[in-house]
């Protein structure tokens, strides 16, 4: 790459053959289309009208979903902006389990009327400490707007959970509102109380699937479903008051690190030699057997002859669990993991009133169950297809981290696009106090949150332009803050009284994600194509090359 200087003079740049760049308003311009192109795949997809994406994969797989994170997971994107978008809806379905769609939507719009402004003149860095302001106002408002819950409201968390779910193409009301109660009895289960505040580790609600069935077929289990079979036919399938026994231990007569070198000279010693494997094998059994366990995980493997004395004693063994499937029994059971069978004592054994192994769709799974006082449990979703018992999945891992959201933060908002709708109100308000080209950009921050209520009155079929007038006049009258999009009976309505209910948490993040990609993306006013980094190989360098 050369280049000219001269003193006083601009500097230029020679791209080699085949780079492209793309500078100053140019670059901004096709920033903001792209990302604004991304939110507009997803924005149909919200709220309980929303409509759902059919992915196809360069190998004919489909995925059925109206999932904001999963949309764009699994699309095929090679802009670097759209992947940003992509990204920040990763960020949110990792922070808080929900509200993917609204933070690409919102990023989207403030995009969009970032680009408004740049064409009226404004400089990027204007709107960008504009959007700033406003995110931090937004914010207060949202705070100070937000509601008391706690683990023991039931009734509120079914709301939340409702709220969430309601957009899951997994069924009608009784559905929905089954799995409601299922996750928000999951959520009450593995919640732990640490230094005055409530807890919640999501890891410990596992969320298995299978397809066959119906969507009301899903189970709660006070324990924990193992992906794996009995590991031998002998061995019992079923047991009552099980004395589970967990272990980080191979049954098996393992190789030695170094080489060794055994020399048998006569079938007596072969004889001996594998009698004495059977011998040692026999020992470890017996280890097991003597401290009282009638029920034995490992994450390793367990030798045939082992199998046999397992069998003999009585005891169901399940091989080569999943270190994160041990450390849920653990959790459920009250058993400890043990790396030394000599350490392995009956205080080492956990409880469950049910260990079994079941078919399910012609597939051997274990059911651990009924745990005296689990703290690790598993919502096994069915479906009548693939396709639905995979959106049902993904269903319950939404609610359950809007649940855990709202009741670690102990704070819910109104939905419905209430909260955007009036932080807009208040934004508006807020922004004729600023002096300055920020203000123009607190104003188009304000009109982006009013995205949310006008996307989902556009998808109960209803007049965005005038739902927003609509809105914008209840804002106005003491009691109208909590008026929202009714999408069900396309109308506004109060949804305090409607029971429309999500998390502040989710809210939150949503607008820290959207503002932060938002102001990331209008930073950007040159776009360079970079030259692809060949491996070393340790020899001479290429020409052009520093050494």
């Amino acid at each position: 790459m050369a280049s000219e200087e001269k003193i006083g003079s601009p500097q230029y740049v020679i791209l080699p053959e085949g780079a492209s760049r793309i500078i100053g308003r140019e670059a901004q311009r096709a920033n903001i289309a792209v990302g604004y192109a991304v939110a507009s795949i997803i924005k149909t997809t919200l709220g309980p009208r929303g409509m759902d994406k059919m992915l196809v994969s360069e190998l004919g797989d489909i995925v059925v979903t109206n999932d904001g994170a999963t949309i764009l997971d699994e699309m095929n994107v090679e802009h670097p902006v759209a992947k940003i978008m992509v990204d920040i809806a990763k960020t949110q379905d990792k922070e808080v389990g929900d509200g993917t769609t609204t933070t690409v939507i919102l990023a989207g719009e403030l995009l969009k009327n970032a680009g408004t402004l740049l064409d009226q003149g404004v400089p990027a860095t204007s709107i960008i400490k504009g959007y700033n302001i406003a995110f931090e106002k937004a914010k207060e408002i949202l705070e100070s707007e937000a509601h008391d819950v706690d683990i023991d409201d039931t009734e509120t968390l079914k709301k939340i959970a409702l709220v969430t779910i309601g957009s899951k193409n997994i069924g009608g009301d009784d559905a929905r509102s089954y799995i409601a109660e299922l996750a928000v009895r999951a959520i009450k289960q593995v919640a732990q109380k640490v230094d005055n505040k409530i807890v919640i580790d999501r890891d410990l609600i596992k969320i298995e699937k299978k397809e066959g069935g119906d969507i009301m077929d899903t189970e709660f289990i006070n324990g924990v479903l193992v992906d794996k079979e009995v590991a031998n036919a002998n061995m019992p399938k079923r047991i009552e008051k099980a004395k589970i026994a967990l272990i980080d231990v191979a049954l098996e007569i393992e190789k030695t690190e170094m080489d060794a070198r055994i020399e048998i000279t006569s079938p007596d010693q072969m004889k001996a030699f594998l009698a004495e494997e059977e011998n040692m094998l026999k020992e470890m059994v017996d280890k097991i057997a003597k401290t009282g366990a009638n029920v034995l995980f490992t994450e390793k493997g367990i030798d045939d002859v082992a199998q046999h004395y397992l069998a003999k004693n009585g005891i169901m063994a399940v091989r080569r669990v999943k270190k994160s499937d041990m450390e849920k029994l653990a959790k459920a059971t009250g058993a400890r993991v043990v790396n030394s069978l000599d350490d392995l004592s009956k205080d080492d054994l956990g409880y469950a009133g049910l260990v079994e192994e079941r078919k399910i769709e012609g597939e051997a799974m274990v059911f651990v169950e009924d745990c005296k006082d689990a703290k690790s449990v598993t919502i096994f979703v069915r479906g009548g297809t693939k396709q639905i018992a995979e959106e049902g999945e993904r269903a319950v891992n939404d609610v359950i981290g809007a649940l855990a959201s709202a009741v670690e933060l102990g704070k819910y908002v109104y939905g419905g696009g209430a909260t955007e709708g009036f932080i807009a109100q208040k934004l508006r308000e807020y922004a004729t106090d600023i002096g300055g080209r920020e203000q123009l950009a607190v104003q188009a921050f304000a009109d982006a949150l009013e995205v949310i209520p006008k996307t989902l009155a556009e998808s109960a079929g209803m007049d965005s332009i005038d739902v927003i007038v609509q809105l914008r006049s209840k804002y106005k009258t003491k009691e109208g803050k909590g008026y929202g999009v009714d999408v069900i009976n396309a109308k506004i309505a109060d949804m305090s009284k409607n029971g429309v209910f999500e998390p502040m948490k989710v809210k939150l993040q949503a607008f820290a994600s959207a503002t932060a990609a938002a102001t990331s993306i209008l930073r950007i006013d040159d776009v360079i194509s970079a030259k692809t980094k060949a491996p070393s190989s340790g020899g001479a360098p290429t020409p052009g090359e520093e050494e």
